[in-house]
């Protein structure tokens, strides 16, 4: 048995211990908004606030319910997969090309940035480095087809690449930032990183793998069971996320970040303030980030919206916390994004003047 596997143990040991009232009230809360808003009942209520709140719940529930529902299937299925099968994917190479690596493997997979949570927090226990699931997490939220879609619809193709582009720079620069800051001591290494057997053969092992799976009614089903279990640790943060997000949202009219944060460096600064506080999902922030672009003029600070809510959501560096026990590899990641997303979101707003 793995020393991941006795992470996962004991992990479970205590979730049977000691209930976790911040899962259950977050799925309460938005369980009971989400039925307000579907049955119609928020038209009764008399509080108008509580009749927007609940249908922000219900329209982040939709926007992000497919992202969700792939992220528990895919740690379903990372955690199915041994670790040498995930160290030789990423490689072990200590330079640019394991980073490379990560950063693509982050656009290949179709995953929003909460359903990518779960699956950076399982590549973390699987024994990817640090710097690799930094990489991971920042480049996989632009890869969805929805998101990029929606983005199109919006902005044009032009700005899609280029956001797409320059986020993919980010993730790679922020993956070399880590691994330097790993090798010299500022932050610890991921102890479940080891390098695969010598003689591990990756496509005869899948191959032999692939072979050996007992297709049945019931081996589907315990793998959905694994993928609902696993995701606990971040449907947590996800929920609350939710339930934050959609007081913003019933309080906050979206229209007020597009009229009021122009393409000065004083916008700028409440874009990133903004994306800070009311980012829940790529897709549900697109179409903010386009009113940034279209009616402010601001296409810097529209990448700034979309990336710094990525960098700076509170529910990624809540669940990088519990997944490498660590607050300083958590909280490096804004410490480390953040500077290179306002740089590169004034130099748009000075090109496109």
């Amino acid at each position: 048995m793995s020393c991941c596997d006795d992470n996962e143990n004991a992990a479970e040991a205590v979730t049977r211990r000691k209930p976790d009232w911040l899962l259950r009230g977050s799925l309460t809360g938005v369980l009971l908004l989400y039925a307000v808003a579907a049955t119609g009942l928020s038209s009764a209520i008399p509080l108008l606030a509580l009749h927007h709140l609940a249908h922000a719940v219900f329209e982040l529930i939709n926007t992000i319910w497919w992202g969700l529902a792939l992220g528990m299937l895919m740690i379903a299925i990372i955690g199915r997969i041994p670790r040498d099968f995930v160290v030789s994917a990423l490689g072990t190479e200590r330079g640019a090309v394991g980073i490379w690596r990560a950063t693509l493997l982050g656009v290949l997979l179709d995953l929003c940035s909460h359903g990518v949570l779960m699956v950076g927090a399982r590549l973390y226990e699987r024994g990817a480095s640090t710097a690799q699931v930094m990489a991971f997490l920042v480049s996989s939220p632009w890869n969805s087809l929805s998101f990029t879609l929606i983005l199109i619809a919006l902005v044009g193709l032009p700005w899609t690449v280029a956001f797409i582009v320059l986020s993919m720079a980010v993730a790679f620069l922020t993956g070399l930032i880590f691994q330097t800051l790993i090798q010299r001591g500022v932050l610890p290494e991921n102890p479940y990183t080891a390098p695969a057997a010598e003689d591990f053969d990756f496509r005869a092992e899948a191959r032999a793998g692939w072979r050996a799976i007992e297709w049945s009614p019931g081996y589907l089903r315990e793998v959905l069971v694994d993928g609902v279990k696993g995701s606990r640790m971040v449907m947590r943060w996800i929920l609350f996320g939710v339930l934050l997000a959609a007081i913003v949202r019933a309080l906050v009219p979206p229209e007020l970040f597009a009229d009021l944060f122009g393409p000065t460096l004083l916008g700028l600064g409440a874009t990133v303030l903004a994306a800070t506080v009311i980012e829940v999902c790529s897709e549900g922030s697109t179409p903010i980030a386009a009113d940034l672009l279209t009616r402010a003029q601001a296409p810097g600070n529209a990448f700034a919206f979309l990336m710094g809510g990525v960098a700076t959501d509170y529910t990624e560096v809540m669940v990088l916390k519990e997944a490498s026990g660590s607050w300083k590899v958590a909280l490096f990641l804004p410490l480390v994004t953040l500077p290179q997303i306002i740089l590169l979101a004034a130099l748009i707003n000075l090109l496109s003047a």
